[in-house]
């Protein structure tokens, strides 16, 4: 069994555009915890999750740092406080997006999706053909029900 075999091609999907409160909307209404961002061609850009909408409504986290002769010293990379003040205060997908995305190919086997899912501790995992054109979307419970179904 592959990744062709189990994943979901009717897939709600967003563009870089969309507003957050549209995306948060789909999400409930469908039910689902992720959105593929995608562009006019069908290419996958980047991925919207709870965990991006979550950051707005989270304490943001200013860097600690330490004074040193000529400047301040910064404990924690910057890079994470950029990340985390673009998500607080972005409106659109683009602005919100995981860009960083597992991806698999229709080919991909059920034992590596799981793989995947369990040592990159990722919820879903988009497949893509050529071009990262967005084919489907597999998720844990999709695995979990073809591992059943393989336990029978």
């Amino acid at each position: 069994m592959n990744a062709r075999d189990i994943m979901v091609t009717d897939v709600v999907s967003v563009t870089k555009d969309t507003p957050l409160n549209d995306i948060a909307r789909l999400m409930v209404e469908q039910e689902i915890s992720g959105i593929p961002v995608l562009e006019e061609n069908g290419k996958l850009v980047g991925m919207v999750t709870e965990r991006d909408l979550l950051v707005r409504a989270k304490k943001l986290d200013l860097p600690t740092f330490l004074p040193f002769i000529g400047g301040v010293l910064y404990l924690e990379g910057p890079g994470k406080l950029d990340e985390e003040v673009r998500k607080a205060t972005g409106t659109r997908a683009e602005e919100i997006m995981t860009t960083k995305i597992h991806t698999v190919s229709p080919d991909t086997s059920l034992q590596d999706l799981a793989t995947i899912m369990v040592e990159q501790t990722v919820n879903r995992l988009p497949v893509v053909e050529s071009g990262n054109i967005l084919v489907g979307m597999i998720t844990r419970s999709d695995v979990v029900k073809a591992v059943a179904s393989d336990l029978e």
